[in-house]
């Protein structure tokens, strides 16, 4: 395993997942490599780089070593991450009731993530969500590290 890595690089893998994008750290070398689920797909298919774009050859290289090294953990997913779950711990953490149960009624149904966005914006709780969202990532990143066996090191 190559020394600490930054865990600012391990979060801001984890927040490039996506229902598209994958994220790995290289454990030799402490990258975090983010690549497309079409260039992992490229990669499984052996598929010839002639077909893609320039941009797209060198990550779909890094896919094929990403398949068939030893080299390479994966990140927490975006299902991993479940930031609905994120929304509603938030809800419940405010301490002025009624606006507990507004941002709670708020997150209910079709549509809750737009108008849990509206809320945040109307009520002005936007830099507190933020921050409780960047520190639960953050607490998602370090159990990630303790549980794969990376040490890391904050900047």
């Amino acid at each position: 395993m190559a020394g600490p890595v930054l865990l600012s690089d391990i979060i801001s893998g984890i927040e490039l997942q996506s229902d598209d994008g994958l994220s790995f750290l290289n454990t030799k070398t402490g990258e975090v490599v983010t690549v497309s689920r079409e260039e992992m797909s490229a990669a499984e298919e052996d598929e010839p780089l002639e077909r893609f774009p320039a941009w797209q050859r060198e990550n779909i290289k890094a896919a094929v070593e990403i398949l068939e090294k030893d080299d390479y953990i994966a990140l927490p997913s975006n299902y991993d991450i479940d930031e609905y779950s994120m929304m509603e711990e938030f809800c419940r953490s405010l301490e002025d009731d009624r606006l507990r149960d507004t941002m709670c009624n708020s997150i209910r149904g079709c549509g809750a993530f737009r108008r849990f966005k509206d809320n945040i914006r109307r009520f002005n709780l936007e830099e507190g969500w933020y921050r409780y969202r960047d520190e639960s990532i953050r607490k998602i990143a370090v159990d990630w590290c303790e549980e794969n066996g990376v040490s890391f090191v904050e900047e």
